[in-house]
């Protein structure tokens, strides 16, 4: 259940000194009582009226720093309840970081399928010493321990995808393999609601490979066959690295989708 929602006295007017656009400052007041726990996710935020008094704003700044940070899916409107700080959900997983998709058979689908929730199936769960590639992702230094997840993801009971996903030890102190195969919804709701990190945003890297043995025996392909392999850098506020995922995706039958869109700023 969502926490009661926090009065108005938390909230301070804006310094007159502060720097860029008036409803960029607002926006960053927001983020920063969001990511120091003030808010957390579930919260309810007190009406638009409320803080923008409590800021010395108007509801026209407010509403575009709100605005922003609904694109952006840290916050949420739900209509005739209110704005609420984002929680990691299935849907949002579907709809935001995974896009891989069966290909239409133009023939017969006309229209698109219903997207798919994939079935994961931990593969593999181990500690180790970063390597070069991995530190630089996560920001940390080579040799620092991780921790290595591997993961296989099925659409219709056909495997299209191995996941290996590595994480800064010292950022998931206490994460077991019991506590990751047990969590209750998916990985970025696990990071969110355990250990206090949302992921916002993914920078992508996206290549044409050979799969390796070891992904072929995972997804039932032969050595060498043509792959797409997806190099994700999932970051939380203030662009910090969460985590640092390699998707290695077979392509024959499914295509990799990513839906653009301009949010004027």
């Amino acid at each position: 259940m969502p926490r009661a929602t926090l009065p108005a006295l938390h909230l301070a007017p804006l310094p007159a000194s502060g720097s860029g656009p008036l409803y960029r400052q607002v926006k960053r007041e927001l983020q920063r009582l969001i990511e120091t726990g003030r808010y957390t996710p579930g919260d309810t935020l007190p009406a638009e009226g409320v803080i923008a008094e409590g800021l010395g704003v108007s509801i026209g700044t407010l509403r575009r720093a709100v605005d922003e940070l609904v694109h952006e899916n840290v916050l949420v409107r739900r209509q005739g309840r209110g704005t609420f700080v984002a929680l990691h959900s299935s849907d949002r997983f579907l709809f935001q970081f995974f896009h891989v998709e069966p290909r239409p058979d133009p023939a017969h689908d006309a229209v698109p399928a219903e997207r798919e929730l994939p079935q994961v199936e931990c593969v593999g769960f181990a500690r180790a010493k970063s390597d070069e590639t991995e530190a630089a992702a996560l920001r940390i230094r080579t040799g620092e321990p991780v921790i290595r997840i591997q993961n296989r993801l099925s659409l219709s009971g056909r495997a299209v995808m191995h996941d290996r996903i590595v994480l800064a030890a010292f950022v998931f102190r206490g994460l077991t393999e019991k506590r990751f195969r047990e969590r209750p919804s998916t990985i970025y709701r696990l990071y969110q609601s355990d250990f206090g990190l949302s992921v916002l945003r993914a920078r992508e890297r996206v290549r044409a490979v050979h799969a390796s043995t070891e992904v072929a025996r995972m997804l039932g392909v032969s050595a060498g066959c043509a792959m797409l392999e997806v190099h994700r850098v999932a970051l939380s506020f203030g662009d910090r690295p969460v985590e640092y995922r390699v998707s290695t995706i077979h392509t024959a039958a499914h295509d990799y989708v990513s839906t653009l869109s301009k949010f004027e700023r």
